[in-house]
């Protein structure tokens, strides 16, 4: 785990600059579940945490589009200040089948997407780095993906089961039968769309869980919010929050900007 120096310092990536999400037109929505923006202002750099969400996702930053692979940790990138980083995020077992490669390969890591050969990337980058301003870039990026995406063929049903048990907090047990896997088989399923197996993708999930009854529900005692978000216990909740994200629940109730102080 991280020194208490990076604890204290660190920020979610959402509270860092100004962070924006919002639905992809119709035309995107079977391979991309949102897309973003995030502009850091001109101040001195801040620590920024970037935690795990079993997602990837394709971004333009730096004037070169890449690929952020899912993540089991924190990672903690380098953003230069007064930049803007546009990113669209794939849907459930899009990403596999859109970069012709397992998820598995591309754990904790950022690539360049020409490193990964999608056809018309350098072409892409030039006219991007065309653009008169990031609200310009963003519009673009929007119709990139459009080109890009048009013969796409649909992601794979099951992967999609998979996430939304996941995120449900349904044991991914109980899809064996439903979706005529094995264990072994689920297991691959989960590395090639994911990065990760069930368990990893379980723990994640139920952390993202957390993230959100922070957001909503952030006066709520911390031993009850352990019990909402699926864990077994706060102690069982201090150890994973702190894995995945190197904050203390507290840090994290207190970045969010939920949790009641005294007047």
């Amino acid at each position: 785990m991280a020194s208490k120096t990076r604890q204290d310092m660190a920020l979610l990536a959402a509270r860092a600059g100004r962070y924006r999400e919002y639905a992809p037109p119709p035309a995107l929505r079977r391979h991309f579940s949102r897309l973003w923006s995030h502009r850091l202002g001109d101040g001195p750099p801040a620590t920024v945490a970037v935690v795990p969400d079993g997602y990837c996702d394709l971004l333009w930053i730096d004037g070169r589009l890449a690929i952020a692979g899912p993540d089991r940790t924190a990672a903690f990138p380098l953003i230069r200040p007064d930049s803007t980083v546009i990113g669209a995020r794939f849907a459930p077992g899009a990403a596999a089948s859109w970069l012709k490669t397992p998820l598995s390969a591309l754990v904790g890591l950022s690539v360049p997407l020409a490193d990964i050969g999608r056809k018309h990337t350098r072409e892409y980058e030039a006219r991007l780095r065309d653009c008169s301003d990031p609200a310009a870039a963003r519009t673009l990026f929007g119709r990139l993906l459009e080109e890009a995406t048009r013969d796409e063929e649909e992601p794979p049903r099951d992967a999609a089961v998979i996430f939304a048990a996941a995120d449900s907090g349904h044991p991914l047990s109980g899809l064996f039968g439903r979706l005529g896997m094995s264990e072994r088989q689920l297991r691959r399923r989960c590395h090639h769309h994911f990065g990760y197996g069930a368990k990893t993708l379980e723990r994640i999930r139920r952390f993202q869980r957390f993230l959100d009854l922070c957001r909503r529900q952030g006066a709520m005692p911390l031993a009850r919010l352990a019990l909402e978000a699926g864990f077994a216990d706060q102690a069982h909740m201090t150890r994973e929050v702190g894995e995945f994200s190197t904050l203390t629940p507290t840090v994290i109730l207190d970045q969010l900007g939920m949790r009641k102080r005294p007047g």
